[in-house]
């Protein structure tokens, strides 16, 4: 439901986030974690290229008053999240109010105001959650239909099951890491094409997978499902996610229960989060149905979002990125609402701090594919960078930047960036 803080003619005494072009303008209001120097971390939310100090106001006095301990002053927003939707939204109004250009107390205070706003080119960001599970879900049509016609026959590129269910696999927590942190290329069992038997050997196939992540901010029962609408409102925020895949690792491993050691090494995610609510005005149904979904899965409400993606890549030892990929959350075939409404189906409790990853965004282009499987044709039609490198697949040194953002009237919801680059593979 749209109110006040999504007012396009809104406008902050912050005037970097008045620019047209500002990922965090006060219509978005993402929180996330960070540091300066050797300080502790705390809970921020960035505003134009500052960040408001969450933990500081928190002290002040200047936020809505809660029961229990603080929540700012912590690791990760973990705490802050498990308040609940309506502790989310009355936070949400008064900080846009606190950031309102009409005036406030924390701008009209010079002392506290330079404690309370940080550079964020001054900052370390860390990861912002703690992460208590994740799922990566396989959840974009065009996506199943481009590696299915790559590896099975063309005319029957999706299983029987993929029309009636958002297929998904639990994945590993530990592995979930913070933009910017390099990632070291897996080794792992490969069996080469003209080999008997497989080899322990270093990835050759190092791919990236263009997502976002839904993290929960509501927990349910063990055993006790939840509808669509519940699952909507459990949601406290998105991610951008660099699912990161071994292929040549999956290929081997993969049958009969799928990925693992090809996908357990690393998930790269955003610093920031971007709520629920700062997306409601963005909000759009999913793609028509080609079959009848059981009703379980229906959906009173259009529950995607239409966030426009970028991926860019950047050849170790080139100093400019190319930019590889344009696509959009909207092609999805299930939403994460439904993807958290068949999670729970069975039974399965959630937890805050939960991440369910999208599964690769693809669109119906060329130019609009959330993998380099696809993008390449597994590797067979490299494609062509700045600097004139060519790249099946990702090498050493090599950085991916993926990149997100909802485009408003004068404004933008930014989900700024989820980068990472690949280390040589340790000795085995």
């Amino acid at each position: 439901m749209l109110n006040p803080t999504h007012d396009p003619a809104r406008r902050s005494w912050v005037e970097s986030a008045n620019r047209p072009e500002a990922a965090f303008p006060i219509q978005n209001l993402p929180y996330g974690v960070f540091s300066v120097g050797d300080g502790s971390r705390r809970v921020g939310v960035a505003i134009g290229e500052m960040i408001l100090d969450l933990a500081v106001l928190e002290e002040a006095g200047l936020l809505p008053p809660a029961a229990g301990p603080r929540v700012f002053d912590q690791p990760d927003i973990n705490a802050f999240m498990a308040r609940g939707p309506q502790a989310w939204q009355a936070m949400r109004a008064r900080i846009a109010g606190l950031l309102d250009a009409a005036g406030s107390p924390l701008r009209d205070d010079p002392a506290l105001r330079g404690r309370a706003m940080v550079p964020q080119h001054a900052a370390r960001m860390h990861l912002p959650i703690a992460v208590r599970g994740f799922t990566d879900f396989y959840a974009s049509k065009d996506h199943a239909t481009n590696v299915g016609s790559l590896f099975r026959d063309p005319k029957n590129a999706l299983t029987a099951n993929w029309l009636h269910i958002p297929i998904g696999y639990n994945g590993r927590a530990s592995s979930v890491v913070v933009s910017g942190t390099d990632i070291r290329r897996p080794l792992g069992q490969i069996k080469p094409p003209e080999a008997e038997a497989p080899v322990l050997a270093a990835c050759r196939r190092l791919d990236f997978e263009l997502e976002i992540g839904a993290i929960v901010g509501v927990p349910s029962a063990m055993g006790t499902p939840v509808t669509t609408a519940q699952a909507y409102d459990m949601i406290f925020g998105y991610v951008l996610l660099n699912d990161w895949s071994a292929r040549d690792i999956q290929q081997w491993e993969y049958v009969p229960l799928g990925p693992f050691q090809s996908k357990a090494f690393a998930t790269t995610i955003s610093p920031w989060v971007v709520t629920s609510e700062a997306l409601e005005p963005f909000r759009v149904g999913t793609p028509p149905r080609v079959t009848p979904l059981l009703p379980y899965l229906a959906e009173a409400t259009p529950n995607n979002f239409d966030i426009r993606l970028e991926v860019a890549m950047r050849p170790t030892g080139v100093a400019e990125e190319t930019a590889i990929s344009h696509t959009n959350f909207r092609h999805m075939y299930y939403s994460a609402a439904q993807q958290l409404t068949h999670h729970a189906i069975g039974g399965c409790p959630m937890n805050v701090g939960d991440l369910l990853g999208s599964g690769t965004i693809s669109g119906p282009t060329p130019d609009s594919l959330g993998s380099l499987l696809e993008m390449t044709r597994n590797g067979a039609q490299p494609l062509t960078l700045h600097g004139g490198g060519r790249r099946g697949f990702i090498e050493d040194g090599d950085e991916i930047i993926m990149r997100g953002w909802c485009e408003g009237a004068g404004y933008r919801i930014g989900f700024g960036e989820a980068r990472g680059r690949i280390l040589p593979a340790p000795r085995g």
